[in-house]
This record gives C-alpha cells, sequence and structure tokens, in this order.
C-alpha cells in the first residue's frame, strides 16, 4: 500500500504543538484593517486552537 501524501495546502495552515495540539491563524487579518479597531487586530493575530470537532479531519489531511 503506498504512502499517504501531506495535503498541501493544510500542512502551510496548521501547525502541530509539543502535547499534540493544532494551532491556525484566526481569519481576518488580511484586508480592512484600518475599519478594524487595535484591539481586534491585536486578538485576531494571536494563534488559535484548532477545535476539537475538526481535529480528526486535519490531522487526517497532515497524515498524522
Amino acid at each position: 500500500m503506498p504512502k499517504q501524501k501531506t495535503h498541501s495546502g493544510a500542512k502551510k495552515r496548521f501547525k502541530i504543538t509539543g502535547s499534540g495540539k493544532l494551532k491556525k491563524q484566526r481569519a481576518g487579518m488580511r484586508h480592512n484593517l484600518e475599519h478594524k479597531s487595535s484591539r481586534r487586530t491585536r486578538r485576531l493575530n494571536q494563534d488559535q486552537i484548532v477545535s476539537s470537532n475538526d481535529v480528526k479531519a486535519i490531522k487526517k489531511l497532515l497524515a498524522r
């Protein structure tokens, strides 16, 4: 049986932490930043832990 390839889009978007959780960048930091408050842009700039509902599907894409 051949090896499963890692999904190219997923490997650019997700990182696995040391404890095995998945990190992702929050949405909404690409454009229209002048209309968003500084408080909001600081919050959006932080990494977020992926929801437990999505972890199984994402790990499959990452061949884990």
